[in-house]
């Protein structure tokens, strides 16, 4: 590991280790004839003070959530409670993903997962952490950084800066993938190497080549 360029993975969870919840979005958009990416309109207007920061950063509780997202989703046009959103994050793993990350533990990279989540309620993650194979999943990763716990979220910069903090990593030893440009853009600021994961395949040859290591490994 000395002579390698690399020495850490950053990973966000949901649409990097499982599928994007956008999909359930738009599915939820199409049934109930909203425009389309209506929803991430709400989520993406004051995005540093909306409902989804605030619970995303422990300040406002879950029933505290499903109004406001109310109020401000009826402001753009169109009432939809938060609670019904927040059945629409579960996305599905993503087998080739956790291959990877498998693979980079066996080659002792640190491996850290930035999330965006919030308190589902005093026994349950937002993560899931009932299901098993998620909780063997969090288990990969040396550390795990959560905006509900540090209270700020991706984008801002204190997020990223807690992390190296945390890590103990010079940002030029890091790759970060996340599936939002949004998150990524401070992150390479800093001077971390980006991957924008739209398609999960692609994006694992991209960071394999990156890490000089064989795709036929995971794919």
């Amino acid at each position: 590991m000395i002579d390698k360029k690399f020495k850490a993975v950053f990973w966000d969870f949901g649409g990097v280790i499982t599928s994007s919840p956008f999909q359930a979005f738009s599915s939820f958009e199409k049934e109930n004839n909203l425009p389309k990416d209506f929803i991430r309109r709400v989520n993406s207007t004051n995005p540093y003070e909306n409902a989804w920061a605030k619970l995303e950063s422990s300040k406002i509780s879950l029933e505290e959530f499903d109004k406001l997202f109310a109020l401000e989703s009826e402001n753009l046009g169109y009432k939809i409670e938060g609670s019904k959103i927040l059945e629409l994050l579960q996305g599905s793993v993503v087998p080739e993903m956790v291959k990877m990350l498998e693979v980079l533990k066996e080659e002792s990279f640190l491996l850290a997962c930035l999330t965006n989540n919030f308190n589902a309620n005093e026994d349950k993650s937002a993560l899931d952490n009932n299901n098993q194979e998620r909780q063997r999943i969090l288990g990969l990763f040396d550390y795990i950084i959560e905006s509900r716990e540090v209270g700020v979220r991706k984008p801002e910069d204190k997020f990223y800066e807690i992390a190296l903090t945390t890590t103990g990593c010079n940002p030029s030893e890091v790759i970060f993938l996340d599936d939002l440009g949004i998150n990524l853009k401070p992150a390479k600021a800093l001077g971390m190497t980006t991957i924008k994961v739209v398609d999960h395949i692609e994006s694992i040859k991209k960071l394999c080549e990156y890490l000089e290591i064989s795709s036929e490994r995971i794919i």
